[in-house]
């Protein structure tokens, strides 16, 4: 009998390889080091679970930056999008697309998607070992030979490397699969937060403002000139902000530290221009004279922001609509589509959603996922240098490229003799 395929990490991208590996006739064992499979899963999407992005695949793939869409694109072919959500549906998840292209379960969590998930894996007759840690995988001459665990040594020829990055530690991904890869000769590129909150400087310990959300803004990072902007909503949280907006920008704004201060600025109305919002505010103040400026704000934004937003006018708070200078007007509109919330102090890596960096795209084969520096190693999903943005992206990027990894390694498997 021959060694099975062995792969390392049941998330995404280990899930698909090793079901799609056993579906073509292989004997797979699949190791992870927690005590579940799709443990990242679970909370993605704030346990919701955007499975995938809806619309024109060529849209999807565009979505990730020029370098990684063309790496991607072979394999995004291979498991599209549409075919993703049919592995959902055909058993029985049922979802729906948002008008921004994301796609949900409609009643069901991220809890089902993994049972759904796991089901395909069981049904296929793959091994799964939870609660197995590997230490090492092992090579001699080029060639894998064996993976490491904690409960001994498995003799392989096949390994299909799929650990994660190092966002959210708690849920299994800190970076082990790395330094392996590194030892198989493999070049990393430097680890970057990406889709990651951002803490900003703050007067006290905790923001005021937490627990507040804006559902559209659009988000400017700032130095001397605006590096990067990105719309959706935001939320406060007690140190910094985070949410779509925010998670979206993160990557140039972590990119671009020690080159010198970032500042966040927010439009707070995206789809009206200074002169519109300047017309409203002057219909509003000519229609009710006598309310006062954060009465009108009120209506405007979250409640407990009204005030805040209300001093950027440089009149009190109190003051009536009708008594608005043409000049207080003027600054109110400016802090509304220009309101400056202060400098990022980082952008935390291990609370982000997914890592920019790993290794390096130009050696692995995107046809294949086959490492072009060890034989019989497979690379695949978040461990790669590529992240998109927010919305069902690097699902799509871990689902597809552990689709073909498990492919090309059930071929490799078969062809072998013995």
């Amino acid at each position: 009998m021959k060694d099975p395929i062995v792969v390392v990490g049941g998330g995404a991208a280990g899930i698909l390889a090793a079901w799609r590996a056993a579906t073509l006739g292989a004997k797979v064992v699949l190791l992870e080091k927690t005590e579940r499979v799709g443990s990242k899963i679970l909370i993605s999407g704030g346990g919701k679970c955007n499975v995938a992005h809806d619309g024109p695949l060529e849209d999807v793939i565009r979505a990730f930056r020029p370098n990684e869409a063309l790496w991607l694109r072979p394999a995004c072919y291979r498991l599209p999008n549409t075919a993703i959500m049919d592995l959902m549906t055909s058993r029985g998840l049922e979802i729906y697309t948002r008008d921004d292209g994301r796609v949900f379960p409609v009643h069901q969590t991220a809890k089902d998607v993994v049972g759904i998930l796991k089901s395909y894996l069981t049904d296929a007759g793959v091994e799964i070992r939870v609660r197995t840690p590997v230490n090492k995988i092992t090579s001699a001459q080029g060639q894998v030979t064996g993976v490491e665990t904690a409960a001994g040594s498995l003799a392989t020829q096949h390994v299909v490397l799929c650990t994660g990055g190092s966002s959210y530690p708690k849920t299994g991904t800190t970076g082990d699969g790395w330094p392996w890869a590194s030892d198989l000769g493999h070049t990393l590129v430097p680890i970057r937060a990406a889709l990651a909150p951002m803490a900003m400087e703050l007067g006290g310990e905790m923001d005021p403002r937490a627990g507040i959300a804006i559902q559209d803004v659009i988000l400017k990072a700032k130095r001397q000139k605006e590096i990067t902007r990105f719309r959706g909503a935001l939320l406060f949280t007690h140190r910094g902000i985070s949410g779509p907006a925010v998670l979206g920008a993160s990557r140039v704004v972590a990119e671009s530290f020690g080159l010198g201060p970032i500042f966040i600025e927010i439009d707070l109305f995206p789809d009206s221009s200074f002169e519109q919002l300047n017309g409203a505010v002057a219909k509003y103040a000519s229609e009710f004279p006598k309310r006062m400026l954060v009465t009108y704000l009120a209506e405007l934004v979250p409640e407990r922001l009204a005030e805040e937003i209300a001093g950027l006018s440089g009149v009190a708070v109190s003051t009536p609509m009708g008594q608005l200078s043409q000049k207080a007007k003027n600054k109110l509109v400016e802090g509304l589509k220009s309101w400056r919330l202060g400098r990022v102090v980082s952008v935390p890596l291990e609370k982000g959603e997914c890592v920019a960096g790993g290794v390096a795209l130009s050696e692995v084969d995107p046809h294949s996922m086959r490492s072009l520096k060890c034989q019989g190693l497979y690379l695949c999903g978040e461990i790669l240098d590529i992240a998109g943005p927010v919305g069902g992206y690097n699902l799509q990027a871990a689902f597809a490229t552990g689709f073909v990894a498990g492919e090309t390694s059930a071929q490799d498997w078969l062809s072998r003799a013995g």
